[in-house]
């Protein structure tokens, strides 16, 4: 980093972030984006779950654990999310589509957005991500089965788009090769087969004078005191602990839905750098209707560990609150781990422990993979359990009433919400679907165990804490994306979204950036 200010300081590389930066870039402004993880190219990602500090991120509680994944476990939901050149898109396991029109018609999204105002953006992103449909002449049983079962419950189900790969990628560098039907999307694809955002939106802005800037965990976003206005952007190297700060005539807050709603809690109440913002910062939290659940014993071979983690989709939208149901599964030797897990109910002793026990789950889950606790199979397996070639995962998404808080309680990011109480409608009619789909599949249904045990989900689509809206009495930012009372500050991550999608939501957050960006080069004008 040359230059101390740019037009734009960009806060994450995630969707948001990458969007906002290609869109920058090509209209000529100088750009730099800050990255707290590390770049990743395919043979970097971590297998060896053993090496903690090389799969988990927890700095800066383990100032050498910078890994892939972030793991919160926190009051109303546990949350899983990523750290590295490209966020989540890292991670994901790259589904684009368009979710049910109905989800826009909830009076907390502002009257500008529908699928139709949105069409061109949408659109967009299919072109930069090279979204295609998993090809039909794969021969996938997973995917059979998933049709063959929806078809009989009545359900309508679709095969889902995917940023992904599928023939050779001609001119491509860093190794990239077309799909391998590995289902390792969820753990960074080695094969470089995923068109993530490093390879897409980002390599695009760079290619156009972007700059990037990764190990800088950024602490704070202030008002600069120089001339000619602007945000200053407050930052930590992750290397040296050096601190640092890099002025934007424009910043945009792309960090993550959590890491967006703690970075400008920590402006707003501990720094107070930023005293204005709304008082609706971090209410409105959705985990997106997540709910997690395994089908055992099925009466054919799904051949689990073939194809992409996810091939399709089913639509159970046909009364509120509706809900999408995939059945994701991994490669073969992490299922062969969930299988011999079997489907076992919690007994009394460890409901009774479940609480203390879930508080210590940031000490107890490293430590269970350093030790290879969760690296292979149970010698005994448990109760349910069966062959791992008849077993695949079930995941619901869908339309939770989006009413969590997050909040900073003793300097720790948090979330308040009783998620069971407050979504109980919804959480019954996704396990009967579920319980529906394990019979069609000739198997048998259980919930994840940290469902049972602890009564919390496990989050993959954390939303909202900086919602859309006309005022800063009904959310935090406008619908351009700009902080209300805020020239120049922007958001534009899943943060903004104001309820649940009910569905794989990436496309509408990539959607809205994508209106956000359009709007943020106009600003200059």
């Amino acid at each position: 980093m040359a230059d101390s200010t740019y037009d734009a300081v960009i806060i994450g590389s995630g969707f948001g972030g990458s969007i906002n930066a290609l869109r920058l870039a090509e209209a000529g402004r100088s750009v730099l984006v800050l990255e707290r993880g590390r770049r990743y190219a395919p043979k970097d990602f971590p297998r060896d779950v053993r090496d903690v500090d090389k799969l988990l991120w927890r700095y800066p509680d383990k100032r050498r654990s910078q890994g892939l994944y972030e793991l919160r476990f926190m009051s109303g939901v546990a949350s899983v999310t990523a750290a590295g050149v490209g966020g989540g898109s890292l991670i994901y396991a790259s589904i684009h589509y368009r979710p049910q029109a109905r989800i826009f018609e909830d009076p907390r999204w502002p009257d500008a957005f529908n699928l139709d105002t949105l069409d061109t953006y949408y659109s967009k992103v299919s072109d930069e991500l090279g979204v295609k449909t998993v090809p039909e002449k794969l021969r996938l049983p997973k995917r059979d089965a998933f049709h063959v079962a929806a078809e009989a419950m009545g359900r309508p189900s679709f095969d889902t788009p995917q940023a992904v790969s599928w023939k050779q990628i001609h001119g491509a560098g860093e190794g990239r090769q077309p799909c391998q039907l590995c289902a390792e999307c969820e753990f960074g694809c080695t094969y470089g087969s995923k068109n993530t955002l490093d390879f897409t939106y980002l390599a695009k802005a760079q290619a156009r004078g972007a700059q990037l800037a990764t190990g800088r965990n950024v602490s704070h976003v202030a008002p600069t005191r120089g001339a000619g206005g602007g945000w200053d952007v407050h930052y930590e190297d992750t290397s040296s602990g050096e601190a640092g700060v890099v002025t934007g005539r424009r910043v945009i807050v792309a960090a993550g839905t959590l890491g967006t709603n703690e970075l400008l809690l920590r402006s707003r109440d501990v720094a107070k750098t930023l005293p204005k913002l709304s008082p609706r910062l971090g209410r409105g939290y959705s985990a997106n209707g997540d709910f997690l659940g395994n089908i055992q014993n099925a009466a054919s071979d799904l051949e689990p560990w073939v194809g992409p983690d996810v091939t399709s989709v089913m639509w159970c939208f046909d009364r509120a609150p509706g809900f999408a149901m995939a059945t994701p599964t991994f490669n073969q030797p992490v299922m062969e781990v969930l299988a011999s897990l079997g489907q076992p109910p919690p007994n009394a002793l460890m409901r009774m422990l479940s609480g203390p026990l879930y508080h210590r789950l940031p000490k107890l889950l490293p430590w269970a993979l350093k030790t290879g606790l969760l690296s292979k199979p149970l010698r005994r397996p448990a109760k349910g359990a069966g062959p791992a070639e008849r077993m695949t995962t079930v995941f619901a998404i869908g339309q939770d009433n989006a009413d969590g808080r997050i909040v900073l309680r003793r300097g720790e990011l948090d979330v308040l919400w009783d998620y069971e109480r407050d979504n109980r409608g919804l959480i019954e009619r996704q396990q009967q679907e579920m319980a529906k789909l394990a019979k069609r599949y000739g198997g048998t249904f259980g919930n994840l165990a940290t469902w049972d045990l602890f009564r919390r989900i496990l989050t993959v689509h954390n939303l909202g804490g900086c919602a859309l809206s006309s005022s800063a009495d009904a959310g935090v930012v406008g619908i351009d994306g700009q902080v209300h009372g805020h020239e120049g500050l922007y958001v534009a991550d899943g943060s903004v979204v104001p309820t649940s999608i009910g569905s794989h939501p990436v496309m509408t957050i990539s959607a809205i950036a994508e209106w956000i960006a359009e709007r943020v080069v106009a600003s200059y004008i």
